[in-house]
């Protein structure tokens, strides 16, 4: 998301999310602009579903760590998505899994024709939404405001529906004893039914992740395919996951 912003309307919700709520006059004699260039902003902003306008000020719409975990390691991010993109072919049926980096693949889809999405992440939804060759489908569930993604047995139930070539999910860390682990039990759920609908499966993670355990066991690594990852991974742990079995792609 953060992506497509003006410096300063990054500035406005990185403020808000500090603050959760500012009024016109404080971000007006923060940022150095007038009060006219921050109604404009806030507006637009608005009207992007980043923020809700109030009287005087503003209120984010946007969680605080969604837009941590945004700033963090973007480059990579994106490199990791346009790889994991590339495995897309016209007319294939994925999955994608809620999180920043895995939302950013539907952003490089771009040129492929007939591609079905099911997807529980809303960050994903507002990337392809404008790409008119691409049709999604939303899970339905319960909504976690904290990563933007819909979870629950509604959710789990309806994956239960589809079946895909390829799904691509995310994990707050992975390690080759532990596999992958995640804070919320939830999230875990949506991974594991995506897993068990598609041909393939994906890890899509940047190599900050790799030895990290969460609080929740997800899969073990050996029950996906692969990882896609950046060359930040350390040597050894790449060869060390290789020895496994486990395919490893480097953007």
């Amino acid at each position: 998301m953060l992506l497509d912003l003006s410096e300063r309307e990054k500035s406005i919700l990185e403020l808000l999310a500090d603050r959760n709520y500012l009024s016109v006059s404080e971000l007006s004699s923060t940022l150095g602009v007038s009060e006219v260039t921050i109604r404009a902003d806030l507006s637009s902003l608005e009207n992007r579903g980043y923020l809700m306008r109030t009287r005087g000020g503003a209120l984010p719409s946007i969680h605080r760590s969604i837009l941590e975990h945004q700033r963090l390691h973007i480059e990579e991010k994106q490199r990791i998505a346009k790889k994991a993109a590339g495995l897309v072919c016209d007319g294939d049926r994925i999955m994608i899994e809620a999180g920043t980096t895995t939302a950013f693949i539907t952003r490089y889809l771009i040129g492929r024709q007939d591609v079905q999405i099911v997807t529980n992440s809303m960050l994903a939804f507002s990337y392809a939404r404008i790409n008119p060759l691409l049709n999604i489908i939303l899970t339905g569930g319960t909504f976690r405001r904290e990563t933007e993604s819909l979870v629950g047995p509604v959710a789990v139930q309806n994956l239960d529906s589809f079946n895909a070539r390829l799904a691509f999910v995310g994990t707050d860390g992975f390690t080759i004893q532990r596999g992958m682990t995640t804070q919320f039990t939830e999230g875990a759920e949506i991974v594991r039914a995506m897993n068990k609908r598609a041909e393939t499966t994906w890890l899509v993670a940047d190599s900050s992740k790799f030895g990290k355990i969460g609080f929740v066991s997800v899969l073990p690594l050996l029950a996906v395919h692969g990882i896609i990852t950046d060359g930040g991974l350390p040597k050894e742990a790449l060869e060390a996951l290789q020895t496994e079995g486990i395919e490893v792609i480097l953007a």
